[in-house]
């Protein structure tokens, strides 16, 4: 079997398992998924091509879209206070 295709189960399985952690506990391990989330998206784009990588990159997504949401709107929250430079 395809060592990207393996690490990419055990990705999944290992997000469930977060996923049953109460939030406090989610924030370490949900990182450490999150920092290591690209390097499989790559590796499946390598191995399998753009539709894998696609596919990876929507389950990261939907995974991950209200911290990803939370980040977008601070930033844009951060640069509309800020006043322009004379």
């Amino acid at each position: 079997m395809v060592v990207s295709l393996v690490l990419a189960a055990t990705w999944v399985f290992c997000a469930s398992a977060v996923a049953v952690l109460p939030l406090r506990a989610q924030r370490l391990p949900g990182g450490v998924l999150v920092l290591a989330a690209p390097v499989l998206i790559w590796l499946l784009f390598r191995d399998f091509g753009s539709v894998a990588a696609g596919f990876g990159l929507f389950a990261l997504l939907s995974m991950f879209r209200r911290p990803v949401l939370h980040a977008v709107s601070r930033l844009w929250s951060r640069s509309a206070t800020e006043e322009p430079q004379p």
